[in-house]
């Protein structure tokens, strides 16, 4: 294999890239991002980079904070850059892919020929029928932040709506309010995350948003949204009943689909995502997938320690030429919320009961089991972040099935 094109310049992309590199891959590295940006870190985006203030005070030029809250964000340096050796294809989207010839259709008219394709485009955020009238958002992109930042340290207290009580959009919630506005969760479910967590621990969870003052309006969905005035600007969100809220600000988080649309019509398997063995490879031997556009063994997850750990099983299959390695990392995911450090590692299913075992919910700060017939099936923790990690370690221990040869 001589030649390997890296479809994704972000998390799961670069990590491919440093897996090639350090499996012995010496070949040609070309890395394809549709983003104009090197690979940085979008967890932040919603948390502390959210909150640094746009620009310094009467100067209007980019403030201290930003230009830190930027820098912090990048997850290479110019060394790196230089030690991969790889030709940076940025700004340019993948529009096909002959998965046979290994041939890759780009925007600019130019097409790839290569003997391995790593596939990492991660997902795009699924957005609300209808026009988005400005100051309407989603946030997936450092772009997507800087535009939400701007609107929300531009002026005095605004109403901000977030519709989707997921993690993300939990943690817009949380970052609005530090800021002081006046903000309010749209939830089409009863309760968010209880899918994940299960009703008893997402219950528990649901309620950081009352203790700081964010209005939490569960059971109802959206049926779109209503701008007004010259620069046609939000104004207000109307509910599936009905209701209109009030908005200056609106934040879409409704979850993400896989980012396989370039990919119809080129004979891969699509489904949630490019459908995969449990190695992260495709039909074709020559084409892996991994992070969020990678539906492995049946299932897809959007969790930063996934694609990580996924692009490295996914570069050593795809040197060897068949899946010689499987991926069975334990699902983990945290997330940040009004000072609370929310962590989770296992897989819950209905009927997990779960167990606190240390701490308590009222001062939400509790690490607690989730059992079934006897056996640890995941783990949850609120503020106890040593604790966890040890639990989280003897349940990965106990999943774990012997690596492929």
């Amino acid at each position: 294999m001589k030649s390997v094109t890296v479809i994704g310049a972000s998390l799961a992309g670069l990590y491919a890239a440093r897996a090639l590199r350090a499996q012995g891959y010496d070949g040609h590295l070309t890395i394809v991002g549709a983003e104009q940006h090197l690979p940085y870190d979008r967890p932040p985006l919603s948390k502390g980079f959210l909150t640094a203030p746009d620009t310094a005070p009467d100067t209007g030029t980019p403030s201290a904070e930003t230009a830190s809250a930027e820098a912090q964000l990048a997850l290479t340096d110019a060394e790196e850059i230089a030690g991969l050796d790889a030709a940076w294809l940025l700004g340019t989207r993948a529009t096909g892919l002959d998965p046979h010839r290994r041939a890759i259709r780009l925007d600019t008219g130019r097409t790839l020929t290569t003997d391995g394709v790593v596939l990492a485009t991660g997902a795009a955020p699924r957005r609300l029928p209808g026009p988005a009238p400005a100051g309407s958002h989603t946030l997936r992109t450092l772009d997507d932040a800087r535009a939400l930042r701007a609107d929300l340290t531009g002026g005095g207290p605004a109403r901000v709506v977030v519709i989707g009580g997921g993690f993300i959009g939990a943690e817009v919630a949380a970052s609005c309010a530090a800021l002081g506005h006046q903000v309010t969760v749209v939830e089409a479910a009863p309760l968010p995350l209880v899918p994940q967590l299960g009703y008893t621990m997402a219950e528990l969870c649901a309620r950081l948003h009352g203790d700081h003052g964010v209005a939490l309006l569960t059971g109802t969905g959206v049926r779109g949204l209503r701008s007004a005035g010259g620069d046609d600007r939000v104004t207000a969100v109307e509910l599936a009943d009905g209701r209109l809220l009030p908005a200056d600000v609106v934040v879409t988080g409704i979850g993400v689909r896989p980012a396989t649309g370039w990919l119809e019509g080129s004979g891969l398997p699509l489904g949630d995502g490019v459908r995969c063995d449990a190695g992260c490879v495709t039909p074709i031997p020559a084409v892996v997938a991994a992070g969020d556009v990678a539906q492995v063994a049946g299932a897809r997850a959007e969790h930063w320690t996934n694609a990580t750990e996924q692009a490295a099983t996914a570069v050593h299959n795809l040197l060897a030429g068949h899946t010689a390695r499987t991926h069975h990392a334990l699902p983990y995911f945290w997330s940040d919320q009004y000072g609370v450090r929310i962590q989770f590692a296992g897989r819950y299913r209905p009927g997990d009961v779960p167990r606190i075992v240390e701490g308590s919910p009222d001062d939400r700060s509790f690490l607690a089991r989730y059992e079934r017939d006897g056996r640890t099936t995941a783990v949850l923790a609120l503020n106890r972040p040593r604790p966890f990690m040890r639990l989280r370690r003897e349940l990965a221990r106990a999943v774990q099935p012997a690596a492929t040869a």
